[in-house]
């Protein structure tokens, strides 16, 4: 109290004196600046690390205190989701405090007999061996499709036993579903240079390009058919900001409805960039009120065909530019909006919240 009497006397002082005084400042132990960086705890949510080579992400995490979750995919540009199960076992063995991993399944074979107990029987015994969530992917509602030719949806009755089963688990629903609105855009709408360059590399994933295929709009509600008939204990973990990363009303509106979500900001950090140049304090306070239901992710990966040490350089600025704009109130160019961007300045509590806290309880992390 008399600190900020203090600073409106010299306020009012130098206003009769014709002088300024510099605004002021948040207490410096409320927030975090760049020097803070290696020494807090933090947790990558979401990256994909399918090869055991040295130098990687994974020393990269360990210079600059990261643990990581890497997530196995049912992704055909991937290894086949059995080789990357086995990666993640061996790679948990070798860092078991640092690395955790995902499981997902395979939609090969579905709705012929055997196939939701033959999922049931991998989870379980992904589980038993230390997945820490199950990942669902697009796949589901833009590619896969039934014995009619009918794309399966999420929310499709033939999933039901898998969901009951993850449930009893007690780990997360991972869900890729859908993507950024932009895909439904032409290139010269879309809001950031990622996802324009995405697309043009993409086309079989760019909707833009398949007006016969569901709209942004059938695969959000496919989604929110899925969570309203899911287990009630069925906790659900939306990758990519939920494919609601172009608005934050929207996406609080998701959490709003969904308590037993949370989202990933993986591969979207340059969408909420784009709403925070123009309504900065929104995005903010959009931060601060959900501090407890966001993990800070980034979708790094590391395959195969990829240098270790040219993963390692990514991660490494990738890491120092979001905690710059999460953490800190200083400036920087993003040139994936070919801007200035100015950090949001969170208060600690709420980055150790995104950063780490969120994670461990997601996720069930036992804390070093």
């Amino acid at each position: 109290m008399l600190k900020r009497q203090i600073v409106v006397l010299a306020a009012a002082t130098a206003s009769l004196l014709g002088c300024s005084v510099p605004a002021e400042r948040p207490d410096s132990q409320s927030t975090y600046s760049m020097a803070d960086f290696a020494a807090a705890r933090k947790f990558d949510a979401h990256t994909h690390v399918n090869s055991l080579d040295s130098g990687g992400l994974l020393e990269q995490a360990a210079r600059d205190g990261f643990e990581i979750l890497s997530i196995n995919v049912d992704y055909p540009a991937f290894n086949p989701h059995e080789e990357q199960y086995r990666m993640a076992l061996a790679l948990q063995q070798r860092e078991p405090q640092r690395f955790h991993f995902a499981a997902t399944f395979s939609m090969e074979g579905w709705g012929s007999p055997g196939w939701s107990e033959r999922v049931a029987a991998h989870l379980r015994q992904a589980v038993d061996h230390g997945a820490r969530a199950v990942k669902v992917w697009k796949n589901i509602g833009m590619s896969v499709r039934d014995a009619n030719g009918k794309l399966v949806m999420l929310d499709d009755p033939g999933f039901d036993p898998v969901w009951r089963q993850i449930a009893a688990l007690g780990v997360p629903v991972i869900g890729h579903l859908g993507e950024p609105r932009n895909c439904w855009l032409p290139l010269d709408q879309m809001t950031t240079e990622n996802d324009r360059g995405y697309f043009r590399e993409h086309p079989e994933y760019y909707m833009y390009l398949h007006p016969e295929m569901p709209s942004y709009e059938d695969q959000i509600a496919a989604r929110d058919r899925f969570l309203d008939r899911a287990p009630r204990n069925l906790r659900f973990d939306g990758a990519h900001l939920a494919s609601l990363e172009w608005s934050v009303e929207q996406l609080a509106r998701f959490l709003d409805k969904y308590p037993q979500a949370v989202v990933d900001m993986a591969a979207r950090m340059t969408n909420v960039q784009a709403q925070s140049s123009e309504h900065r304090d929104a995005v903010r306070d959009f931060f601060i009120r959900y501090q407890d239901r966001i993990l800070y992710a980034t979708d790094l990966t590391q395959g195969a065909d990829t240098p270790a040490a040219e993963v390692a350089q990514e991660a490494a600025t990738r890491w120092r530019s979001d905690w710059k704009y999460l953490a800190t109130g200083e400036s920087q160019q993003v040139e994936d909006l070919r801007r200035e961007v100015r950090g949001l300045e969170l208060p600690r509590a709420v980055i150790d919240k995104i950063y780490y806290t969120n994670a461990q309880t997601a996720f069930a992390l036992t804390r070093r």
